[in-house]
């Protein structure tokens, strides 16, 4: 009789959790510098090379950067209520 990995249901929701965490934090932007991902309203600069320096890394670079605020993925797909 072959024997048969027993999965209980607690294990297999922990094991989609991790991996469906895993896969969003690899599609999200890092700082080249450190690897942190930024916050919601926090300034990052382009880099001239590509990538982007966060708030906290910016002064290792000279020279002017473009910056930009990172927003949230609802930013412009919500409701805005209007007066009749």
């Amino acid at each position: 009789m072959p024997l048969r990995a027993v999965l209980s249901e607690l294990d297999l929701e922990r094991h989609l959790l991790r991996k469906s965490v895993g896969r969003l934090a690899r599609a999200r932007p890092h700082c080249r510098d450190c690897g942190r991902t930024p916050l919601e309203g926090e300034r990052i600069h382009h880099l001239p090379r590509g990538g982007f320096a966060c708030a906290l890394c910016r002064g290792r670079h000279a020279g002017d950067l473009p910056s930009e605020v990172v927003t949230g993925a609802e930013r412009g797909q919500t409701v805005r209520l209007r007066a009749a």
